[in-house]
């Protein structure tokens, strides 16, 4: 994943747990300013601050690089939820998660 990728990413993971750079860079126990210098390309983390990063989202470092899911936590939740369905709830599921993408 590129510096931009990575950016881009963060940002997105920020924007869909509705938390600002600053109380993001508080609560990781940083300057104010830190995840938004990281935004804007000026610093990169550390790999353990990567993984508070990571964390503090509740995701794995494999989910923060699969940018094909913009919110991972949620896709989590409803597969959990999910294993504890048949097979014909599972197929009305499925058809309803059909249905929404169109």
């Amino acid at each position: 994943m590129e510096k931009k990728e990575f950016i881009k990413r963060l940002v997105e993971l920020r924007v869909n747990k509705g938390v600002s750079a600053r109380d993001m860079s508080l609560t990781l126990g940083q300057s104010p300013s830190y995840i938004n210098n990281i935004e804007n390309g000026i610093n990169l983390p550390s790999m353990t601050v990567f993984f508070y990063i990571c964390d503090y989202f509740k995701i794995t470092p494999k989910e923060f690089f699969d940018t094909t899911s913009p919110n991972p936590v949620k896709e989590r939740e409803l597969l959990d939820a999910a294993k504890c369905l048949d097979g014909e709830q599972l197929e009305h599921l499925i058809a309803i998660a059909k249905g929404l993408k169109k």
